[in-house]
């Protein structure tokens, strides 16, 4: 397994994240279970989860599933790098109380206790603010995870689906109080969607945020997904299907399923590479269903791409460009 520091902490992590967000609703717990002890057994430490991944009337199913392996002991939680989120409302009535959701001081504190308790741990090592909060101001957040970090409830602090200018509004207020700040951004980034390079990523580098893309196969559509619906293996449905529909987006999946069957090389393995090769990407997050989904990724960690297969995804899959340059002169 390779390791690398998160953002500017001195906090090692894998270069893979482990996703959770299919255990429970795709995933039951003992096949859960499996995926996180081959994923400790191959060095993986970082797992992410958040605290409405159950979904629906079974939210925090998901932190419970982790809780339950935690609890089989084997120095499980003290290997395990654990990061969790906060936002979303906890409801499952389908209406949302005044307070169950957002970044409130009082909301974070109810929720940090919800997910340790569910979790079966004293403490979360990365807890992440699922969104902004365009009504609550920095200072409050800010002071609400200076008194769980001093009551050692949690470790650090990370966004995710941030724009640049909100990287930048938090840790200058973090700064003003003397506090470390956002330590990482999880964000949508992949070969497909690079966005993210514009403001994104060049604020998190500019604060010395790790960053984590999630979605690193967009959807399976860069996973191979062509091949696999010639032979039958998948049917494309959903946002795939409909991106797929649009035929010079079709052409662009089909040159890249091409690229790579030219060069021997398995899709999914080289969509996580790529991810791997980008400055200032920590690691890229992968959602196994089953054990064999999660050995492929970690393929991905050996994989070298050579200049003309890097070239070749840049010129079918071209980035925005630098922010301002890419909207200005």
């Amino acid at each position: 397994m390779k390791y690398t520091q998160l953002g500017r902490t001195g906090l090692k992590v894998s270069r893979l994240v482990l996703g959770t967000m299919n255990f429970g609703p795709q995933t039951d717990e003992p096949t859960s279970h499996g995926i996180l002890d081959a994923a400790l057994d191959a060095g993986l430490n970082f797992v992410d989860t958040a605290n409405v991944y159950g979904w629906g009337e079974n939210k925090g199913r998901t932190e419970e599933i982790i809780g339950t392996w935690f609890a089989q002991g084997g120095g499980r939680r003290e290997k395990a790098v654990l990061a969790t989120k906060v936002y979303g409302s906890m409801s499952h009535d389908g209406e949302t109380w005044p307070n169950e959701d957002r970044l409130s001081a009082l909301n974070i504190r109810r929720a940090v206790e919800a997910s340790l308790k569910r979790l079966g741990t004293d403490y979360i090592d990365l807890y992440q603010f699922h969104h902004i909060d365009r009504r609550t101001p920095f200072e409050e957040i800010w002071q609400a995870i200076d008194v769980l970090i001093t009551q050692g409830k949690i470790l650090y602090a990370g966004s995710s689906n941030f724009p640049g200018y909100k990287i930048a509004q938090a840790n200058e207020t973090a700064a003003r109080r003397g506090m470390v700040g956002l330590v990482s951004e999880q964000c949508l980034y992949n070969l497909y969607e690079r966005r993210a390079e514009m403001e994104v990523i060049p604020a998190a580098q500019e604060y010395g945020l790790g960053v984590i893309p999630w979605s690193p196969l967009h959807g399976g559509l860069l996973g191979g997904v062509l091949k696999k619906e010639t032979e039958g293996k998948r049917r494309t449905e959903g946002r795939a299907a409909e991106t797929l529909a649009d035929p010079a987006k079709r052409a662009q999946f089909q040159a890249y399923e091409d690229l790579l069957d030219k060069h021997g090389l398995a899709p999914g393995e080289v969509g996580l590479a790529w991810l791997l090769t980008r400055p200032g990407v920590t690691g890229p997050i992968v959602g196994p269903r089953t054990v064999e989904q999660l050995e492929s990724a970690l393929r991905a960690l050996e994989l070298e791409l050579s200049d003309e297969v890097l070239t070749g995804l840049d010129e079918i899959f071209p980035g925005p460009g630098p922010s301002p340059e890419a909207f200005a002169w």
